[in-house]
């Protein structure tokens, strides 16, 4: 896929780049570049391989600028990173991608967008804000989550949050990782030095990074909010488990005399008067329960029930 930049991206066919002026896209799976990478003339010689990229960077050589995008799966945490590779100049850039994620992100940027001042930079701005275009409402549909969740959990209505919480925590991190990862990529876009690009259409990359620098801060405010659910869940557990040991220890503290009573009576001496006594069963009956009742009440006093 070749694009020249004009108001909009305008597909052509790879002999038409270098009769015609102007900025350009082209798309290429990994074999498409090994065989026509001489003809974009980059000075450069790099062979891109998915399993090698392991983040979004960007690399200054000393007459083009190349680098890699490797992007989280918004819809699954746990999915493969989508990665890969791209050379740019003063001319144009070019996607070496076997993924199809370039090429669906061009292709929405050509049927979508329209430019008054058309550049290799407004493109690139676009290209940038289709990674980031959806990410705002994710990280929203999060805080919202994480509002319900802890609202069910101070109302003792969520008995287990630590899976999901975790799974929100891991995805947040993955995408304030991502987000770092794509504000030093913008610096050194908007560092220039190979002044590929004109000083006033750097102001595209400070927008961009003023953008990403905001979702960054939201992932960081979404992770403490997650950890202040993680604390409060514990902190409940905890009481929930304080509750049960105090009713057990209530328990057994009323029923110790009794036990003491039943092991008493139960050694069957031959000489205890209670043993002969017609009201002996009786009383015994009546001092346990008094027993009970005097410990409910103790206990119940001390609202420790």
């Amino acid at each position: 896929m070749y694009y020249l930049i004009r108001s909009i991206l305008t597909e052509v066919k790879r002999e038409e780049l270098a009769r015609q002026p102007g900025p350009y896209v082209a798309v290429l799976t990994r074999n498409e570049w090994l065989q026509e990478r001489g003809s974009f003339d980059m000075g450069i010689d790099i062979d891109p391989f998915s399993h090698q990229i392991h983040s979004t960077k960007a690399e200054v050589n000393y007459d083009s600028l190349t680098g890699s995008f490797s992007i989280p799966d918004r819809a699954d945490a746990e999915a493969e990173e989508t990665r890969f590779a791209f050379a740019l100049d003063e001319k144009g850039v070019v996607f070496i991608d076997d993924s199809g994620y370039a090429a669906n992100a061009v292709t929405q940027i050509a049927r979508t967008k329209r430019w008054r001042l058309p550049s290799l930079e407004r493109f690139l701005y676009d290209f940038l804000e289709q990674i980031v275009a959806d990410d705002r409402e994710l990280i929203e549909r999060y805080d919202l989550e994480l509002d319900e969740m802890e609202d069910a959990v101070n109302r003792d209505k969520e008995d287990d949050v630590n899976d999901r919480l975790g799974e929100i925590r891991s995805h947040i991190r993955d995408l304030r990782i991502h987000y770092e990862h794509l504000l030093d990529f913008t610096q050194e876009l908007e560092e220039n030095e190979n002044n590929f690009f004109t000083a006033e259409n750097l102001r595209y990359f400070r927008l961009f990074f003023n953008r990403v620098e905001r979702l960054r801060s939201a992932t960081v405010a979404i992770s403490e909010h997650a950890n202040q659910i993680r604390d409060i869940y514990k902190a409940h557990l905890d009481v929930r488990q304080n509750r049960i040991m105090t009713i057990l220890t209530v328990v057994t503290t009323i029923f110790m005399p009794l036990t003491l009573i039943v092991g008493w009576y139960g050694m069957n001496f031959r000489y205890m008067p209670e043993l002969e006594s017609p009201w002996g069963y009786p009383i015994v009956i009546a001092v346990s329960l008094l027993i009970l009742i005097a410990g409910l009440l103790f206990f119940k006093k001390k609202k420790w029930l």
